[in-house]
């Protein structure tokens, strides 16, 4: 990620500030008493469609039009929030949008991408295989594949790590979930092109863990499932060029258990009135597991996204 400049997130933002504007970040002061440090909340739930994604949707497809111009549409797998970003950007261009997903995935996720334009596929146990699923029919259709990790989407994402360090230039650590990683590679290519010096800390769940045993092994694990309430940290193996990245740009990986997501939910809504997905509630479960190490820092957490099914909500708010 050498080529993720100030200028270059700058660019990407005069892109994604014609689709939304910047999102808020705000230092809670009951997370602040809970924990025993300042919380600084990035709101990514507060996106059209819910989730940071959209960020690289907007400027991969914009790459997208200037470099194959001959592109019919495309296709890509997802568990909700990469597709609904993809599907807003596409439509947006008059292109057609091809979103495969797992067998049994989020029904409100999967309405949501059609709401955007999205066609929705149903393929698969896992992400893992309606990935390889994406890849066939690109082939077939003729339609551009767009990866769950790409360069373009890295420097979109990045502009909300460019807002966050903007607005809090000070962070002693920020807390970020790994999915296919766009995410953690975003906050790391902004730090590094700020010359910033926050730590930035992985999150994984326990039931997902490849990116957490990668990071320790130094080098790409795969896990036999991932099976996590969490869709969007339900990755079985490491993508190898966001690995790259987050590998040596990371001080370290935490994983949190399904108890520790479903709390940390709980938290957002008491202590801040904000609805967190299971991803979305990672970085903070991850604060709640180090809040001994990080007493009276200024750290942040990215709350990646909101999109939650009613059903799912209702038993973790219980």
């Amino acid at each position: 990620m050498h080529n993720l400049t100030r200028d270059a997130i700058e660019e990407a933002a005069r892109h994604v500030y014609q689709v939304m504007p910047a999102t808020a970040q705000y230092a809670w002061p009951l997370l602040a008493e809970r924990l025993g440090c300042a919380v600084w909340v990035k709101h990514e739930n507060h996106t059209p469609t819910g989730a940071f994604k959209v960020r690289g949707g907007v400027t991969f497809m914009h790459w997208l039009r200037r470099e194959h111009p001959q592109a019919r549409g495309i296709v890509t797998a997802t568990r909700g929030n990469h597709g609904q970003s993809l599907a807003l950007a596409a439509s947006a261009l008059g292109l057609k949008a091809l979103i495969v997903v797992p067998k049994g995935n989020s029904l409100e996720k999967n309405n949501a991408m059609r709401g955007f334009g999205g066609e929705v596929i149903e393929y698969g146990r896992d992400f893992d295989e309606a990935r390889e699923e994406a890849a066939r029919l690109a082939q077939v259709h003729g339609l551009f594949l767009v990866p769950p990790f790409h360069p373009e989407l890295v420097k979109g994402v990045a502009t909300y790590a460019l807002e966050l360090f903007n607005a809090v230039p000070d962070l002693h650590t920020v807390y970020v979930p790994i999915g296919c990683g766009s995410g953690i590679c975003a906050v790391i290519g902004a730090r590094d092109a700020l010359g910033l010096k926050t730590q930035v800390v992985g999150v994984a769940s326990t039931e997902a863990a490849a990116a957490k045993l990668s990071f320790e092994a130094g080098t790409l694990c795969e896990t036999p499932s991932a099976d996590t309430f969490a869709d969007g940290l339900a990755v079985r193996r490491p993508i190898p060029e966001a690995f790259a990245i987050y590998g040596a740009g990371a001080a370290r990986i935490v994983a949190v258990s399904e108890q520790e997501i479903a709390e940390a939910m709980r938290v957002y809504y008491t202590d801040t009135h904000n609805l967190a997905e299971g991803a979305g509630a990672a970085a903070l479960a991850a604060l709640m597991q180090e809040r001994r190490a990080m007493q009276g820092k200024r750290v942040a957490v990215i709350l990646s996204g909101g999109n939650v099914d009613r059903s799912v909500y209702a038993a973790v708010i219980g």
